[in-house]
């Protein structure tokens, strides 16, 4: 009866693949996490508490849309991971409103490029973007600061938070991004199993790392080796931060979605990026305006799309630029099976079919799902 006990204990005990040395050095760029918090040069209101409390009721405040029926969490649900479950988002009459899908604002202040064209350089930029577009919040500069300055308790919250009411239009509008910008940096994903396991494993406590699962086990083996995914999904947001054509359609009514390659140009032609007069820092003091300043436009970058972080991912389907791919069971399916010919032949031709076996795709999702808390 021992001898069986002790047959059934080993056999349920935690199992520890015997990852090399190399495997190790490529799982420890994957974190730590959360990562450090640092300020953004071109925007001194981030890390400050006023800014990021006035962000957060301007984030709910619907008097920021033209109409005054919707706010900046209309779409970004905080109960839906900041985002809003739809392939891509819908006006009030239930026509699209884009033909992207809407992206969360978790760990956005961890990105150096945002939108899926990369359109904006900044988390201030972009979220004064869609307080302008006329299929979101429907404000110009001049009706958003008349908004503002006409509504005693936005002005007075206004001038608590920021100071006085700047007397230009477009400073008062990039005063309110800014704020929203601060409270979103506040939104960082939490720690997962994988951030357990990857600790444990590194620090040498085989026995805290042999409790994350071994199907997740060998789908972090798979994504960082045979797969190749960390070359993309790299760091410990498990993005590297660009833009890739993964072979997805881009198609859209009426033509197409050219992706990177109009998002640069609106981002080169934008008053709000980080060569222009908004930037807090100044170009020449601020590290992160030397990437803007060299970018240039080719034509490989039509069709390619944001690489997006994997945290949290099982709470933001559907998935991809559009919105297109239900589940994540669907998108290893999308790698499994890829369509080489779909991919641009002056691309950077990083990827190939996987071709999985029905186990690698179980192990790969279980890698997925624990990068989810």
């Amino acid at each position: 009866m021992a001898l069986a006990l002790a047959s059934v204990a080993t056999h349920a005990s935690p199992t520890l693949l015997d990852f090399t040395a190399e495997e190790r050095a490529q799982l420890a760029s994957h974190g730590p996490w959360p990562p450090v918090t640092q300020g953004d040069p071109a925007n001194a209101r981030q890390q400050q508490a006023a800014a990021r409390a006035f962000g957060r009721q301007l984030f709910f405040d619907r008097r920021l849309s033209a109409d005054e029926r919707a706010s900046c969490a209309s779409c970004h649900v905080p109960a839906m991971a900041f985002q809003d479950g739809q392939a891509v988002p819908r006006l009030r009459d239930g026509q699209p409103a884009s033909v992207r899908n809407t992206p969360s604002l978790i760990d956005a202040a961890q990105r150096r490029w945002l939108g899926w064209g990369g359109e904006h350089d900044s988390l201030w930029a972009a979220s004064l973007a869609p307080l302008l577009a006329p299929a979101e919040m429907g404000h110009s500069l001049a009706s958003l600061a008349a908004r503002v300055r006409g509504t005693p308790a936005l002005a007075q919250a206004y001038q608590r938070a920021l100071g006085p009411l700047p007397a230009d239009d477009a400073a008062l509008a990039v005063g309110l991004a800014k704020a929203l910008a601060a409270y979103q940096a506040g939104l960082v994903s939490p720690r997962t199993a994988f951030d357990d396991f990857r600790d444990a494993l590194l620090r040498g406590d085989r026995a805290a790392a042999a409790h994350y699962p071994l199907p997740a086990q060998r789908g972090l083996r798979l994504f960082m080796g045979e797969g190749r995914c960390s070359v993309c999904h790299a760091g410990p947001a498990f993005t590297n931060g660009e833009f890739a054509d993964i072979g997805r359609p881009f198609f859209v009514p009426g033509g197409v979605d050219p992706g990177r390659h109009a998002g640069l140009q609106r981002l080169l032609a934008s008053p709000h990026n980080r060569l222009g007069a908004y930037n807090d820092a100044g170009a020449a003091a601020d590290p992160r305006a030397v990437a803007t300043r060299h970018l240039v436009r080719e034509h490989r970058h039509f069709g390619e799309f944001r690489v997006p972080g994997l945290r949290g991912l099982r709470a933001t389907a559907p998935y991809m630029h559009d919105g297109s791919v239900p589940s994540l069971a669907a998108v290893v399916q999308h790698y499994s099976d890829l369509n080489e010919d779909r991919l641009h032949a002056d691309g950077e031709r990083i990827l190939r079919p996987l071709k999985l076996s029905p186990q690698q795709q179980d192990d790969l999702l279980a890698f997925l799902h624990s990068l989810s808390n």
